[in-house]
């Protein structure tokens, strides 16, 4: 986030994923045994190039929507200007942009779990304690 601007990314318009051409977060699925912090900055990096400290994101959890009776994790924090102009957009993905939040949960191509977490996060702005 930045103000009130998320991050996103217009995903490829493929069959074959979930939610194509659909506005997503920054995000993936854990590799080995990654702590979910460290899970969600890792796809930061290799999404955006972007690096930020584990001490600036707090994290959510919330039931899966890809693996029922498993959690998922959102996290959030404050991009610096500096950071989102140094944006270097991998190969996932058609562009990105900083959208709005309220244009983000009232698009009608954003994923709409995500819709759903962030309205919760507003509504209820507790964190919870990162795994490690």
């Amino acid at each position: 986030m930045s103000g009130e601007r998320l991050l996103t990314c217009l995903r490829d318009d493929f069959d074959h994923i979930p939610f194509p051409a659909h506005w997503d977060l920054p995000g993936g699925g854990r590799e080995g045994e990654e702590a979910p912090v460290e899970c969600a900055l890792r796809e930061l990096h290799e999404e955006f190039g972007i690096d930020m400290p584990p001490k600036r994101l707090i994290g959510h959890d919330f039931p899966s929507h890809q693996n029922p009776g498993t959690q998922s994790w959102l996290f959030h924090g404050e991009l610096r200007h500096d950071e989102i102009a140094a944006i270097k957009f991998g190969d996932e993905g058609q562009e990105w942009r900083m959208m709005p939040l309220e244009e983000f949960l009232g698009h009608p191509f954003a994923v709409p779990h995500f819709k759903d977490w962030i309205r919760r996060i507003i509504e209820h702005p507790r964190a919870t304690p990162q795994p490690s």
